[in-house]
């Protein structure tokens, strides 16, 4: 609904906060942050089977958007 250019590029997890596995099995998208000009520190990042993360501080923490699955 918001794309942006970088809108579906590998999430590398450098960070390790979110479980380990293969390069290029998340995916990054820019949620649009409010009262901020350009992508902002939002992300949403996605894994292949299909587990959502919220970050709201550019990689620092990371919010599970289905717990569980």
């Amino acid at each position: 609904r918001f794309p942006h250019r970088n809108d579906g590029t590998i999430f590398g997890n450098r960070e390790g906060l979110l479980p380990s596995k293969p390069q290029g099995y998340y995916r990054e998208y820019v949620h649009p942050t409010p009262n901020v000009s350009g992508p902002g520190p939002q992300r949403i990042v996605i894994g292949e089977g299909g587990e959502m993360f919220f970050t709201p501080d550019h990689y620092r923490t990371f919010i599970p958007l289905n717990p569980g699955g």
